[in-house]
């Protein structure tokens, strides 16, 4: 997942520490908030499914956004970073899509980053850490509820080169990136007050960075997919301007054994097909997918699990919700379920871009 909120300041910004090769991820050090970086966020999908065969996407995804560092504080009210937090259930079985978000300064300890077990939390959305691997999430918007388990099933991956996934040209215009791939979830969902046991697979991103796009950076579309012989893949392109893609777009495709191998921008081709229009925002989101990776023999077609899983949060709105891909991979049948994020599509990314030059 790309940074939704990072803030409009040049990365060269002197006050906030830059993403830069050579970082030595470290646990559970690095499951904690990093401080000295302007952007960071704590991203949680899954498909889950309940005895009964009910079938559910969920997004947990916790933000720390920066507004100052290293200054002395006279007042409670004068905090280092915002809080938010974004919560979205998708009910693929009765085709309903629900979502919420917090936003919190935290000044009275009711949101916050780092303390004890507790990663992340705003009122009664909270993140912890339980043990190695282990993490149990818990979120309540009215008659919605999520309350998880989960334990990697592999160890993290880290994405891009000598510790930072690059995002566009330039010193520190990139994040620092792991993700678990694979964490097995078990829980209870709340729906409509009735409450489910559920089980399925989730997957975890962190990032943290001080960056933003270019003024020619337009959005980008993000694939999270699980394979159901246990391998993975995470692939995003950035879009252009003039309707091309970035080149510092790629990916990262885990074997079943955990082995890595890098997807760069030449080894891909996303493709774009069956748009869906949001009535709300009038966004013409693309619902449908081909992906082709030649290098690993895959070709997918991927396809949106409900078409309307879009969030409107003013000032910004963008696609997020559960997906279904079919394909080969080497000439043999592959299926898998993940997560697409896609920005961009309704409006600017306010507070995203940076501004032109003259």
């Amino acid at each position: 997942m790309l940074a939704l909120w990072s803030a409009s300041v040049p990365a060269e910004a002197p006050d906030w520490a830059l993403s830069l090769p050579g970082w030595e991820y470290e646990f559970p050090r690095d499951h904690h908030a990093h401080p000295d970086f302007k952007t960071e966020w704590w991203y949680f999908t899954g498909n889950l499914a309940a005895e009964d065969g009910r079938e559910f996407g969920f997004q947990l995804t916790f933000f720390r956004q920066g507004v100052r560092r290293g200054e002395a504080a006279g007042t409670r009210f004068a905090v280092d970073d915002i809080k938010l937090a974004h919560f979205a259930l998708t009910d693929v079985s009765s085709g309903e899509f629900r979502f919420a978000q917090k936003v919190s300064r935290g000044s009275f300890g009711e949101a916050g980053f780092s303390d004890g077990d507790r990663i992340a939390w705003i009122d009664d959305w909270t993140l912890r850490l339980t043990g190695p691997g282990r993490f149990r999430l818990e979120a309540r918007d009215q008659d919605l509820a999520l309350a998880l388990d989960l334990t990697a099933a592999k160890d993290p991956v880290f994405h891009g080169e000598n510790g930072v996934s690059q995002k566009s040209a330039g010193d520190g215009r990139a994040s620092h990136y792991y993700s678990f791939t694979r964490l097995a979830a078990e829980g209870v969902i709340t729906s409509g007050g009735r409450e489910r046991a559920v089980k399925g697979w989730s997957w975890f991103d962190q990032e943290w960075a001080t960056n933003q796009l270019t003024e020619n950076q337009t959005g980008w579309d993000w694939l999270s997919l699980q394979f159901e012989d246990n391998t993975e893949l995470m692939l995003f392109q950035i879009r252009l301007k003039d309707g091309g893609r970035d080149p510092f777009s790629h990916g990262t495709w885990i074997d079943a054994e955990g082995k890595v191998v890098a997807v760069k921008n030449e080894d891909f081709e996303l493709v774009p097909g069956r748009i869906w229009q949001s009535r709300e925002t009038g966004g013409d989101y693309p619902v449908e997918w081909k992906l082709r990776i030649p290098k690993l023999g895959l070709e997918l077609e991927v396809a949106a699990a409900l078409d309307g899983q879009e969030l409107v949060l003013r000032p910004i709105a963008y696609w997020e919700g559960a997906v279904r891909a079919a394909g080969t991979r080497q000439g043999k049948s592959v299926r898998g379920r993940g997560y697409l994020e896609m920005t961009g599509y309704a409006g600017g990314l306010v507070g995203l871009q940076a501004p032109e030059t003259r």
